[in-house]
């Protein structure tokens, strides 16, 4: 399942990298999440959920390359996802403004529809999209 977003940003493409390579960028991706580790250029991060009456961290990794774009993947426990990777890219539109796209993709378990799934994917990406936005709309602000 592939899903895929995009928005511009009255910014520079370098002043929207610099605002996307923070800590708090990415802890504003979820609720309730925190960078766990970071270095390198990577960060990980951890979102305590609650499903089902029980409670369960979800592990991303952000890995930032020297673009300034973001590659993404979830740490599947094969619950219900086999892989769900993503990439932030920014593209410039000439010398002010930026185009951010998000896109997402993701394998399920083979007794997991995936039809399924895509409502809520697609939430979690339009979630993902109105938190970069804010986060990056001014990028030299925290």
């Amino acid at each position: 399942m592939h899903l895929e977003r995009e928005f511009s940003v009255p910014a520079p493409r370098d002043a929207v990298a610099r605002a996307l390579d923070r800590d708090s960028t990415f802890e504003g991706l979820f609720p309730d999440t925190r960078v766990s580790n970071r270095g390198g250029g990577v960060r990980e991060t951890v979102t305590r959920v609650a499903l089902a009456g029980s409670s369960r961290d979800l592990r991303f990794v952000f890995e930032v390359d020297p673009l300034g774009n973001v590659h993404f993947r979830k740490i599947c426990d094969g619950r219900i996802w086999r892989s769900l990777d993503g990439e932030i890219r920014l593209d410039a539109l000439g010398d002010s403004s930026t185009r951010v796209t998000v896109c997402m993709d993701g394998k399920s378990r083979a007794l997991v529809p995936e039809r399924a799934l895509s409502g809520p994917l697609r939430s979690q990406l339009d979630e993902m999209v109105e938190s970069l936005r804010k986060r990056v709309a001014s990028p030299e602000g925290e």
